[in-house]
């Protein structure tokens, strides 16, 4: 992977999913310089300790970082992951009014230092935040986005391909709208390789994936991070690759086309929403909202989803 010169990546947050897209990005050679920061001295020195020592087996990025706000100045790109967890009987709306503040008190310093970056939030509940961060900073439209479905579609594709027998590399299909309940896949496009999933066959058994099968996929999807929260606590893996791929979209200008969540204006009749759609992602962020196919029960659900975000997101305007 050829690194542009001078890229600069920082992470706020040295919690699960902070440290594991350092981790991510230190391999894959996201950026040539990665600050990690959080106000937690201790916390955030070690772990940039332990990841500096693992770098004679990368490549030529390096690993800094600490709790001094002024070492996110100049960055690129600056994604936040830090925030408070959803608790034990704790609604979404509690945890958004909890994220808005600590969003307040941290972007308008960080926009001040960095006015040039793209900002990236993986954050949650990561619409409800990104409608209320772009209102905070003023920045322009697509500079400051979502990691969105990005994640949920990695899952839909590794699910398909499983039950397939393919690489995930090969599954083309993306999950749109609100990162969470009302998320839905668009199975009208979805394709491994350049066959539609609804004309797949398995041999002499038929067709793979009947209707009764898509729904299925779709509820493991939808609810696949309850799953791995309930074993191991948080999700931070995945979502530290996949934050790290939207940043290597950004750094690189490869106009990708992923379904982050940025603030629609007169998408579909959606204005001043956060969610995700297909989205051409390269140098300043969000760069084209795609008006993607959509059948008539996608759009429906698309409306819906709109529609249950905008409720959330008024509460804070």
């Amino acid at each position: 992977m050829t690194i542009p010169r001078s890229t600069k990546l920082t992470i706020v947050g040295a919690g699960s999913v902070g440290t594991s897209l350092a981790y991510a990005a230190l391999i894959r050679g996201s950026a040539r310089e990665v600050v990690l920061y959080d106000i937690a001295t201790a916390k955030v020195d070690a772990e940039v300790l332990d990841l500096a020592h693992g770098t004679p087996f990368t490549g030529s990025s390096r690993i800094t970082g600490g709790s001094d706000i002024n070492l996110v100045a100049d960055s690129d790109v600056i994604v936040i992951t830090a925030g408070a967890k959803q608790e034990p009987g704790q609604t979404r709306l509690q945890l958004a009014e909890v994220n808005v503040g600590i969003l307040e008190k941290m972007l308008p310093p960080m926009v001040a230092l960095a006015p040039n970056a793209v900002f990236i939030l993986v954050t949650n509940p990561c619409d409800v935040l990104t409608a209320v961060a772009e209102r905070i900073t003023n920045l322009p439209p697509g500079r400051i986005f979502s990691s969105g479905t990005v994640l949920d579609s990695s899952r839909l594709r590794w699910i398909v391909a499983e039950a397939a027998a393919v690489a995930p590399q090969s599954v083309h299909a993306l999950i749109i709208g609100e990162h969470g309940d009302t998320e839905f896949p668009l199975w009208s496009s979805a394709t491994i390789g350049q066959t539609p999933l609804s004309q797949w066959t398995d041999g002499a058994k038929g067709l793979l994936f009947p209707r009764e099968r898509l729904e299925t996929i779709t509820h493991d999807v939808v609810h696949a991070a309850y799953k791995v929260i309930a074993g191991k606590g948080a999700t931070n893996y995945a979502i530290g690759l996949s934050g790290a791929r939207i940043v290597e979209a950004v750094l690189q200008n490869e106009r990708s086309i992923l379904p982050v969540s940025s603030v629609l204006h007169g998408y579909r009749g959606i204005d001043g929403v956060a969610l995700s759609v297909p989205s051409v992602v390269g140098a300043g962020g969000v760069q084209r909202v795609l008006d993607t196919h959509l059948d008539e029960r996608e759009a429906e659900q698309l409306q819906h989803s709109a529609e249950t975000l905008a409720a959330s997101i008024a509460l804070f305007s």
